[in-house]
């Protein structure tokens, strides 16, 4: 029976990336098979944790997804362990107090691994610590990894004093300014634009097999329970063709895993590199990404916009998702003011010349052409903006306080498109 663990933090900005990327890399090298995992809507992360691992990382969302559905994705994995990496810090969630890592730990039933940035303190540690394991009982600090310690005077300093809590200490990593991943507006770049990643991510390895005792790590992780998985969302069509590459790149497994399942046939295709979905195909996805990091190459890609307009003309489903729907649209207008032809299939200019952060889970509801139950649970993030003619919404929506937002998307017969992020089927 497959293990897990989960790797928190007390805050964002701990370092629990890096760590558990330093994990995944230095346990596969031991010759241990490890699973990635990433708590909540998370694209970005996922993809740095699969590259690690060598294999594809699973979200699971606390917020959007039910027990059932958490329990039996986790339990899936065929890997020894999966190791699954928090977000924020421990009891950090949704805006109505839902969703955290500490949640899914609970839920789970898996002790937790808390990863606690040492800089510019010693003793305080202890409390800190003791904080958080004292917090809800039904979550389990295990034990805890310093980051960034300063010398080894100031690790003597941390160890003696988390003595007092009874937590172990399982390691002690060396501030190292090499160990850190550059950002952009929605986090973390892509591990493929990184021309160094390798290089980063064996040194990351090192510093964690150096100095934290994996053995230790390992035997705090415990059995994964399976319960039977629920209804998921239904595929888009018999046949999809999905939009994949650096600028259509979030994508969660677990839906393409449950349109398989279901026996849709997938295909992929890139835009960038001008190729068109299939001409078979009864349904096109366009997912979210960075099309606005790529407007002039989507303008010349006219064998993509020819092959959504012909997708259309035959009546498939088209779907897009934040940069899915900003493809969908008439114009991008990028970073620096100049406007894209896109595909002109929704009445859509989007623009981030003014950029403006817009996110949060939301509860959906629509009654369009998506195959879909009409409640739905998804998540937004952009920085973009969009100005569309009056048009039928694709989704009414809520935010996690359930307060009403302004009707999201747009939907002309069988294409549609918003800015949210669809997880799974909604509660009512």
């Amino acid at each position: 029976m497959a293990k897990g663990l989960v790797i928190g933090a007390s805050r964002s900005g701990s370092g629990k990336t890096v760590v558990t990327l330093g994990l995944l890399a230095a346990l596969r090298q031991r010759g241990i098979s490890v699973a990635p995992a990433k708590t909540g809507p998370d694209y970005i992360d996922p993809a740095f944790l699969g590259r690690a691992a060598q294999r594809p990382a699973i979200n699971l969302d606390p917020w959007a997804m039910s027990g059932h559905r958490l329990k039996h994705l986790a339990a899936s994995t065929d890997a020894d362990l999966l190791l699954i990496e928090g977000v924020m810090g421990l009891f950090d969630g949704a805006a109505d107090g839902t969703g955290s890592t500490g949640d899914l730990a609970e839920l789970l039933e898996l002790p937790v691994v808390l990863v606690v940035d040492a800089e510019r303190q010693s003793q305080s540690v202890a409390p800190l610590v003791a904080g958080f394991a004292n917090w809800r009982i039904g979550v389990r600090v295990a034990g805890v990894i310093l980051n960034r310690v300063a010398s080894t005077r100031h690790e003597r300093m941390l160890v003696d004093a988390l003595a007092a809590t009874g937590i172990p200490c399982l390691g002690a990593i060396p501030r190292n300014a090499e160990l850190a991943l550059p950002e952009r507006h929605l986090g973390l770049v892509l591990p493929d634009e990184i021309a160094a990643f390798e290089g980063f991510l064996a040194q990351a390895a090192q510093s964690v097999g150096d100095y934290v005792d994996l053995g230790r790590v390992l035997d705090l992780a415990q059995p994964l329970t399976d319960e039977a998985d629920t209804p998921r969302l239904a595929p888009l069509g018999q046949r999809i063709a999905i939009a994949r590459d650096d600028a259509f790149a979030f994508l969660y497994p677990h839906l393409l895993d449950g349109w398989r399942q279901a026996g849709a046939e997938l295909s992929f295709f890139s835009p960038l590199a001008d190729e068109a979905p299939d001409a078979a195909a009864d349904a096109v996805f366009l997912p979210g990404g960075y099309p606005e990091l790529h407007g002039a190459t989507l303008a010349a890609a006219t064998n993509f916009k020819t092959g959504l307009v012909a997708a259309q003309s035959r009546d498939a489903l088209i779907y897009g998702e934040c940069g899915g729907f900003m493809a969908l649209g008439e114009v991008l207008i990028d970073k620096a003011g100049v406007p894209h032809a896109m595909a002109g299939l929704l009445p859509v200019v989007t623009r981030i010349d003014r950029p403006k952060r817009i996110l949060g889970y939301r509860r959906l509801a629509h009654a369009s052409p998506l195959p879909w139950p009409e409640r739905l649970a998804g998540h937004e993030f952009h920085y973009s903006s969009a100005r569309q003619s009056r048009l039928p919404p694709l989704f009414h929506a809520k935010d996690a306080y359930a307060e009403t937002l302004p009707p999201m998307g747009a939907v002309i017969g069988r294409v549609m498109g918003s800015y949210a992020h669809v997880i799974d089927v909604g509660s009512a």
